[in-house]
């Protein structure tokens, strides 16, 4: 391909997840129109809205907020009706409306986006104009563009949850990789505190990553135990893996901390120094190997044999710093026995066989995460004992 067509088509193929998203919000958008003006007069406008409004990476996600989104603009919206009966279209109601709104999202958990989305439809339902529309017409045209939106989301993403947990996990263990390997060659020209700080900030940034890919990793999850055509075991096996891939990123950021805090006294061995270098470059390999087998179906064999010159490394440096251990300040010595417990960790966590991975389980989704986190009967028995609580015991003994 000529440089002129990759400068052309290279920004739209480094965003095509984005394109597509676009292009079926859009077509979500110009369906609601279609099917709400045949529904309802002038229902069109708001169904298109709406459906704008619903439309989210993938189907998992649409469902969650969509379904969260109309619970909220029908009380949102509901309470506003009953304000207008009273003070009619004005600062009052969008007050009110705006404030139920927000309170309802946050008692649904439905996130940043979706909680604004709820006070907007529920304005544009008891909102003045439309003419020939009603405040139910508009709530009618909501749920329908909703619906459509929810629908169009499954092709919102040209992979499935599982496929995108892949590429999250993959994309955090190359990352991991390439900080280990700049690690090993810092080490080993001889580095400096400047250096070692930078190197310390991206690792910081790469365990921000960690909330997104567990957070694709529970979707894959949940996904799969509804959707039929996906396999609930591979998406607990994917889960697994992204667990590994997160106690592998938190022990190479306190590598990081641990290079840093040795990089203030530089006092050790140039074979010691040698040895570190080499440990770091065996596990950014291992991290490496990790990111191309993910997916893959990977004998017990072959997984220890990944992380064979990581052990031999991380051991090798364990008996070197033992060896010269009178020659070495106590502070330095204990944090060369805290980067080989930490390359270990990273061997056993890409193995999946410590204990903190295998015997530990994984937790659900937590409970501020979910659209309900307490089921309607929990949260109406916790009501219920929160009115006794306010009622006098006089009250309570007389009846």
């Amino acid at each position: 391909m000529s440089p002129f067509w990759q400068r052309a088509i290279g920004p739209f193929a480094k965003r095509k997840y984005w394109i597509q998203w676009s292009l079926v919000t859009a077509v979500a958008a110009s369906v609601s129109w279609l099917v709400g003006n045949q529904l309802l007069p002038n229902g069109g406008l708001v169904a298109a809205i709406a459906a704008t409004l619903t439309v989210r990476i993938s189907l998992h996600k649409s469902i969650r907020e969509g379904v969260g989104q109309l619970l909220g603009t029908a009380i949102g919206a509901g309470a506003a009706m009953i304000a207008l009966n009273f003070f009619g279209f004005g600062v009052i109601t969008v007050f009110i409306t705006v404030i139920l709104s927000l309170v309802t999202s946050r008692a649904l958990h439905l996130g940043e986006v979706a909680s604004i989305n709820v006070p907007i439809t529920a304005l544009i339902v008891i909102g003045p104009g439309l003419a020939e529309s009603t405040a139910i017409h508009r709530t009618i045209s909501t749920v329908v563009g909703t619906s459509i939106a929810i629908v169009f989301s499954y092709f919102a993403h040209p992979s499935s949850p599982a496929g995108r947990t892949i590429d999250r996990i993959k994309a955090l263990a190359n990352k991991s990789s390439d900080l280990l390997e700049l690690m090993s060659e810092a080490v080993f020209y001889g580095y400096t505190t400047d250096i070692a700080g930078k190197m310390l900030g991206y690792a910081r940034l790469i365990v921000e990553d960690i909330p997104t890919l567990r957070a694709q990793a529970l979707e894959a999850r949940s996904y799969a135990r509804w959707f039929p055509t996906a396999r609930e075991d591979e998406a607990e096996a994917l889960y697994e893996r992204g667990v590994a891939i997160e106690h592998a990123v938190v022990q190479v950021r306190t590598i990081a901390r641990t290079l840093f805090d040795i990089s203030l006294e530089k006092d050790l061995p140039p074979s010691i120094v040698e040895k570190i270098s080499h440990s770091l470059a065996s596990a950014s390999q291992a991290i490496r190997r990790e990111s191309t087998t993910t997916g893959k179906a990977v004998t017990e064999e072959a997984s220890n044999s990944r992380t064979a010159d990581l052990r031999a490394s991380s051991k090798s440096l364990a008996e070197e710093f033992m060896e010269r251990g009178q020659k070495i300040q106590l502070a330095q010595f204990a944090r060369g026995i805290s980067l080989v417990t930490n390359l270990e960790r990273i061997a056993d966590s890409l193995d999946l066989d410590s204990p903190a991975i295998t015997d530990v389980q994984s937790p659900e989704e937590a409970a501020e995460m979910q659209i309900l986190a307490l089921s309607p009967l929990e949260q109406g028995r916790k009501i219920r004992k929160r009115i006794r609580r306010l009622i006098p015991k006089r009250f309570l003994k007389s009846r």
